[in-house]
């Protein structure tokens, strides 16, 4: 198959240029765009239980805990124990970490604007159909039903 006629090609090579230019920005306020991810997933009046965090970001416990102990180094966030269950805790902004989701929110909104003005809302449309079956075919273990476990060979190399 032709890299320029596959899905996932495109998908992978989209995505790690919109880490890459996220990744740039937020160098700049010595983050990441993992830490941005963060920061715009934590209810800024509330807090988010971290049990609830991994899930809503479709993120890895081990790989979340990383990020979150990085955080709370730099004093973007802070921890304190979840009232209604006392085996897990919320994770609250510090002032700092308000002032970080902020600047975030903005890249973000930046980021979707200059593409709103650049592809017409059908061709969005489009893409948001796209991949909204992708993901549903994903969840629902539909790409490779039919395999029972046997090599996958490709008719043409």
């Amino acid at each position: 198959m032709k890299k320029l006629k596959s899905i996932d090609h495109e998908l992978r090579a989209t995505w790690q240029a919109v880490a890459k230019v996220y990744n740039e920005r937020a160098a700049k306020h010595d983050s990441t765009m993992a830490t941005a991810f963060v920061l715009l997933n934590i209810d800024k009046q509330k807090g988010t239980a971290s049990t609830a965090l991994g899930p809503l970001m479709g993120m890895e416990p081990t790989s979340l805990s990383r990020i979150l102990k990085t955080m709370e180094d730099k004093g973007a966030i802070c921890r304190e124990k979840n009232p209604n269950d006392g085996r897990s805790v919320i994770i609250k902004l510090t002032e700092y970490g308000k002032e970080m989701r902020k600047i975030s929110k903005g890249h973000v909104i930046l980021f979707n604007e200059t593409v709103r003005k650049n592809v017409s809302e059908k061709d969005l449309e489009g893409f948001f159909k796209v991949t909204a079956t992708v993901n549903k075919l994903i969840a629902e273990r539909e790409i490779y039903k039919n395999i029972n476990n046997k090599e996958v060979k490709n008719k043409k190399d």
